[in-house]
């Protein structure tokens, strides 16, 4: 059993590693090299997103803001929350230069600097598999939300996705099928190193990996932490690429075999 010491402990590693990988997950990423994000994902959620015209939002886990800023274009008044205070910086300097009206905050999801009922929905994109004490997180959100507010967010798939995934590949190089592993292995903060597929091999050269800290939970697990915050599972989505897009971008051809990502939205009563 992981004690509250343990707790803290790997909280604070999971706020260092993503302070560290800030600033060059910032560049790559507005460079355009997460093309899964670009692509795939980002489209996924926001077709599966309710109207939120004039709602108040909470982005948890904004990073460089460029999710929270496609929620204010919708048409949201967005707060967005980072633990790593350099993802804040480049999010409050793009709104700066470019306003869209949202509000960036160094924060903890797990105690979330807000007052009870303050917000009509949270987002979250990506974000939940890489913090520690999930349960904890989704009670926090739970309770900054309004009666019937919605909390949309999306992870690596628990199934798909687990600690060990290999993509199968047939001697053309297309992507077959695909092997994982350690599916019921409870993960509490292992670090995976890797950079955006489709960063250069040059700029690979001059820049280090991404070191992400890794909380893997069964599809059993994350069901029973939602249940239990008191929320309602309202939708689920597992993004598939169309075949077109799998035949332009190799980044996310796998995700016609098994999907990468689930996407849920959760209904406070």
């Amino acid at each position: 059993m992981v004690n509250q010491t343990d707790n803290d402990v790997l909280k604070r590693s999971a706020a260092d590693h993503w302070e560290a990988n800030a600033e060059t997950w910032t560049k790559h990423a507005r460079a355009g090299y997460d093309i899964y994000r670009d692509a795939l994902h980002t489209p996924a959620f926001l077709q599966m997103l309710p109207n939120i015209k004039g709602l108040n939002g909470l982005d948890v886990g904004c990073g460089e803001g460029a999710n929270t800023r496609s929620l204010a274009r919708a048409g949201a008044t967005m707060t967005g929350i980072d633990i790593a205070p350099t993802f804040v910086r480049h999010a409050t300097e793009y709104e700066q230069k470019e306003p869209h009206g949202i509000r960036y905050l160094t924060a903890d999801a797990l105690h979330l600097p807000f007052d009870d009922a303050q917000f009509d929905f949270a987002s979250a994109f990506m974000s939940m598999m890489d913090m520690p004490q999930q349960g904890d997180v989704l009670k926090e959100v739970f309770r900054i939300l309004k009666p019937h507010g919605f909390f949309q967010f999306t992870i690596l798939h628990p199934c798909f996705v687990p600690p060990f995934r290999k993509n199968i590949r047939d001697e053309n190089g297309k992507a077959v099928a695909v092997q994982v592993a350690d599916y019921f292995a409870n993960i509490d903060g292992s670090v995976e190193t890797w950079w955006f597929s489709s960063l250069p091999q040059a700029e690979r050269e001059q820049s280090k990996p991404f070191n992400i800290p890794r909380f893997h939970r069964t599809l059993s697990e994350w069901i029973g932490m939602i249940t239990a915050a008191g929320f309602i599972l309202e939708a689920s989505v597992e993004p598939m690429a169309s075949e077109e897009l799998a035949a332009q971008e190799d980044v996310v051809a796998d995700t016609r075999i098994t999907p990468i990502a689930w996407i849920v939205r959760l209904r406070k009563s």
